[in-house]
């Protein structure tokens, strides 16, 4: 495996396009529960994970999440840089499967990108994005240190039981971080 990072539980790995990583996402993304807050709980099709969330996994950023002890998948975690944002910025995100909710294996894969994106990358500001109603994910960004900054209102493709109250966006500035640490 050619490891990207690991934790004490964890080994993030490149996405490869391969039937055998597409297969991993189509397993995940096909968990209503998982897609709940994604797609109002609709499974996505394989060829709609191959075309567009597999699609942007591939040219960097994302990488599957793997137990280390078994090499079991977990999930995804990702950091990268988003077109509309500033230079130094990262987005942050996760996704995993519903079987090892509750276990912190969002935070403990989130911090490690933290401290990889504001030690070896550089970046400057970290943000996340979630639903207003995913207290689960909020949870997560918050044990991260990153902070509420605001909700807004966007058009998704999918009707989404709570989207009404919106997305909130939440931040960490590398200088925050450094107090933190």
């Amino acid at each position: 495996m050619d490891t990207f990072l690991t934790t004490d539980r964890l080994a993030l790995r490149p996405f490869t396009d391969t039937e055998a990583d597409l297969d991993l996402v189509v397993d995940l993304d096909s968990d209503p529960e998982v897609m709940r807050y994604i797609t109002g709980g609709r499974p996505m099709t394989r060829d709609e994970i191959r075309a567009d969330s597999f699609a942007r996994m591939l040219p960097g950023g994302f990488w599957a999440t793997h137990l280390r002890t078994t090499g079991e998948f977990l999930g995804w975690h990702c950091l990268r840089p988003l077109a509309d944002s500033p230079a130094g910025s990262a987005d942050l995100g996760y996704r995993l499967r519903r079987a090892v909710w509750g276990e912190g294996i969002a935070t403990e894969g989130a911090l490690a990108l933290i401290e990889k994106g504001f030690g070896e990358l550089g970046h400057d500001r970290i943000t996340a994005n979630t639903m207003s109603v995913n207290a689960g994910s909020r949870r997560v960004m918050e044990k991260c240190g990153l902070s509420y900054v605001r909700t807004y209102f966007e058009e998704w493709p999918y009707r989404v039981e709570g989207d009404e109250e919106g997305d909130v966006e939440y931040a960490l500035t590398r200088e925050e971080w450094l107090t933190l640490r």
